[in-house]
């Protein structure tokens, strides 16, 4: 289990706005919000997505991204607006403690009053490109390991910033989020270790993908995520 319980320093939402290419949406602009929040199913109150294809949903229901990492994003990037506040990443928490390396795939951690599941780490797509204004700024966080991860919500309920997240049981303790994204990101193809993290509770979108690789025996292109549509 991890050491120490962080606190819930930002709670954050936001609104689907028109994005930055013909037809885009997004609401990866999230911003705090004081006080209580429902959480449910799908969410956070309040909290909205522009592609339900690709974001959100019951198993992207809440992003939380590891506050720490900004200081290494200004230490790669140097001085960028978007990294003087929580928010630059679309996540929905934002706290200090907790990184990929901490948290496993299936660890059940309540916040508030809510019950929450880590389900998946995230794979970055070009709006990130487009919101930081740096043409690979989705490859860099593929490859750095800081995406953060995404929560299935088992148990609606209450949560506000500075509320204490604690893990309250752990079923894949070999299995961190950084070393299950470090398999998912890898060109390199390995049959067993596929077939390992397959015995897995993957959600379908990684099952498929990584059942693909073992039948087709390669790793899937991924320019279209990365860089978007031409």
């Amino acid at each position: 289990m991890p050491q120490a319980n962080p606190i819930l320093d930002h709670l954050l939402t936001g609104t689907a706005q028109p994005f930055t290419r013909p037809g885009s949406r997004s609401a990866i602009a999230k911003h705090p919000q004081p006080g209580p929040r429902q959480v449910t199913v799908l969410g956070i109150e309040g909290d909205e997505q522009g592609d339900l294809r690709v974001h959100g949903g019951i198993e992207k229901a809440i992003h939380h991204y590891p506050r720490e990492h900004y200081k290494a994003w200004a230490e790669e990037l140097g001085e960028h607006a978007l990294l003087s506040q929580p928010g630059a990443f679309g996540e929905n928490f934002s706290t200090l403690g907790w990184c990929e390396q901490d948290i496993c795939l299936g660890d059940r951690i309540r916040v508030g009053t809510a019950l929450l599941e880590v389900s998946q780490g995230r794979m970055p797509c070009w709006k990130l490109n487009d919101r930081f204004n740096v043409a690979n700024m989705s490859l860099r966080v593929q490859q750095s390991g800081r995406t953060g991860w995404y929560y299935r919500v088992l148990e609606p309920g209450v949560a506000q910033a500075g509320d204490t997240l604690q893990v309250v049981e752990r079923q894949f303790a070999a299995w961190s989020v950084a070393r299950l994204s470090s398999v998912l990101f890898d060109k390199r193809l390995e049959p067993e270790l596929l077939s390992e993290c397959l015995a897995l509770p993957l959600v379908p979108s990684w099952r498929k993908t990584l059942e693909r690789r073992l039948e087709q025996r390669q790793v899937e292109d991924w320019n279209k995520r990365l860089q978007g549509e031409p």
